[in-house]
């Protein structure tokens, strides 16, 4: 199997919500997710979000070794307290706050290729820190592609005819899924070991609150990727 750069992984990640949302007027935007109590266009903000997370992060780069790999990274977000909840309400009037939601498309216009760029550029043998975790680069990356690809999902619930997150982006969700829901040690990729899978916590994830406030919890709706899963964390 070809070996998925991770910059192009989260370009099609991203370029995939851009063709999603494309198009869509003000009304448009305010259509359902499959993330309790959020808009599209307020789903969006969200991964925008991620999108200026990962500038500053790329712009940053850490001292080494990572706490966490790209797998491991989404057991500190269990989903379902009241940090969630706070956060979720909290997108839903930072979107509000805009004029019209279609300003908030326009911003990712702008964000979210400023990101697959500083990507591209990142040095793939470097550490970043976010949410108070260090992570090799390409694993930062992974859980950038990850968590587009499940939003994806998300926000076209109510887009019968939005395009798919694309292929490569999508491979690296279902790896990230393969770990998460392993009941094993997850298995060792290209060589590198990861740290032990916590089986109980992945199964945890199918109790947990909505994909957009709960990180572990919103993987569930990619799990429709692998066949594992039937039911949305979301829903």
């Amino acid at each position: 199997m070809t070996v998925i750069r991770p910059d192009e992984a989260l370009a099609q990640a991203y370029d995939g919500i851009t063709a999603a949302v494309d198009g869509l007027d003000d009304a448009g935007l305010q259509r359902t997710t499959r993330c309790q109590g959020w808009l599209i266009a307020d789903l969006l903000l969200h991964v925008l979000g991620d999108a200026q997370r990962a500038l500053v992060a790329l712009a940053s780069p850490a001292d080494g070794p990572a706490d966490v790999d790209d797998v491991s990274y989404w057991r500190d977000f269990p989903g379902g307290d009241d940090n969630a909840t706070r956060h979720a309400w909290r997108v839903r009037r930072s979107a509000a706050a805009f004029d019209r939601p279609t300003g908030i498309v326009r911003l990712w216009r702008e964000t979210a290729p400023a990101a697959v760029r500083a990507a591209a550029s990142a040095d793939p043998e470097g550490y970043v820190t976010t949410q108070g975790h260090v992570l090799r680069v390409p694993d930062f990356l992974a859980t950038l592609t990850t968590e587009a690809v499940v939003h994806h999902l998300d926000l076209t619930v109510d887009l019968p005819g939005a395009p798919p997150p694309g292929p490569l982006a999508v491979r690296v969700a279902v790896a990230t899924m393969d770990g998460l829901l392993s009941d094993d040690t997850v298995r060792p990729r290209l060589g590198r070991p990861r740290l032990p899978a916590q089986g109980h916590r992945a199964r945890a994830a199918h109790r947990a609150g909505p994909a957009g406030v709960g990180r572990v919890g919103g993987l569930v709706s990619a799990a429709r990727l692998t066949g594992d899963v039937t039911t949305s964390a979301c829903l």
